[in-house]
């Protein structure tokens, strides 16, 4: 814990969180011009309701003001693992519709699992700094179901949509943590937890 409040891993922690919260901006800008181009390619209508999707985590949390930075940190590590592989399902997807026929598409969803991938990275990095075990990934569960073609454009419009919203928390969620009174707070939470 001691090493936790020092002057050098605070400032560490903030260097992290800033270069976090940018990473997040970016993806987010990035999610929102894919969606645009996803809905146009996949001739969806934009303002389509999507119910929740099976495996995509929601952003939304009640009492978001109570969590301790560790509850952020890995309720976003687990949000952005699961994002990984909801894109790559996609773009193997995208692939085998329209095959090279829309690459763009197809480059603009690996580009995007890329930065979900990085920022994965970046929390766990973070999680380390603050003397936090990073969890395991569990392991690949059953394979998803199939979904006919309508149902993985509406899917995979439910999974940008969401990705979206968790860039947003992430930004809130960073900030809190980079914050001098919550960073020794969550240090000490860091600290107590199993």
């Amino acid at each position: 814990m001691a090493a936790a409040d020092s002057p050098s891993t605070a400032l560490r922690r903030r260097d992290l969180c800033s270069r976090g919260i940018r990473l997040a901006g970016k993806m987010r800008a990035d999610v929102v011009d894919l969606l645009d181009a996803y809905v146009e390619q996949q001739g969806l209508d934009a303002s389509a309701s999507v119910a929740a999707v099976e495996g995509v985590p929601l952003a939304a949390v009640e009492r978001w003001d109570e969590q301790t930075g560790t509850q952020r940190l890995l309720e976003n590590l687990a949000a952005y693992r699961a994002f990984r592989a909801l894109l790559a399902q996609m773009l193997e997807e995208q692939r085998e519709q329209l095959g090279e026929a829309d690459a763009g598409l197809g480059r603009a969803l690996a580009a995007l699992l890329l930065q979900v991938s990085a920022f994965a990275y970046h929390l766990e990095e973070l999680l380390r700094l603050e003397s936090r075990g990073v969890p395991g990934e569990e392991g690949d569960g059953p394979p998803p179901p199939r979904l006919s073609l309508f149902e993985q454009k509406l899917r995979g419009l439910g999974v940008l949509r969401e990705l979206a919203q968790w860039a947003v928390r992430s930004v809130r969620d960073l900030r809190q943590l980079a914050k001098p009174s919550t960073a020794t707070g969550a240090a000490s939470d860091l600290a107590e937890s199993p």
